[in-house]
């Protein structure tokens, strides 16, 4: 697949590589940039408005009926539990669906409100949010200089 054609073409390894690593860079650095900001207390919004944000249950099932990766793992994994020869075939499809969307739901429910619970208390600790941001903005950049450095063997 991919590890076979980016080690017979070192330089198209070296393409995605160097790319890779300078999204990386970019991407650290703007978290470093808004935790300095967050730090100087400049980030927010004024008056203490706040912007009307969709519903993380929309949002959340938006994305995860429209993943394309999700999609081919339902479809290829799946499929290895249907009997073919069964008399209704869909139906024992449609039934895995609805058990792995059922605990999907369910996880990311947990990951929505334990995410709200943390955003508010970040919201009420300005510093302490701040420096998480700093903190994931150098994990960032150290992976882009480890991509950077990174050989193929």
């Amino acid at each position: 697949g991919a590890a076979s054609l980016l080690k017979t073409h070192p330089a198209l390894f070296m393409l995605v590589k160097y790319a890779g690593a300078a999204y990386l860079g970019w991407v650290g650095l703007g978290l470093l940039r808004q935790a300095l900001a967050n730090w100087r207390g400049k980030a927010g919004n004024a008056g203490g408005q706040t912007e009307e944000a969709p519903s993380p249950f929309r949002r959340a099932l938006i994305i995860s009926l429209m993943n394309p990766k999700a999609i081919l793992f339902f479809i290829s994994f799946f499929i290895q539990f249907v009997d073919p020869q069964a008399a209704q075939p869909a139906l024992a499809f449609l039934i895995l669906g609805v058990i792995l969307q059922i605990l999907s739901a369910l996880y990311l429910s947990a990951l929505i409100f334990g995410g709200a619970y943390l955003a508010s208390q970040f919201r009420r600790r300005q510093r302490l949010a701040a420096a998480g941001t700093a903190s994931v903005g150098g994990v960032f950049l150290g992976f882009g200089v480890k991509l950077a450095t990174a050989s193929l063997g």
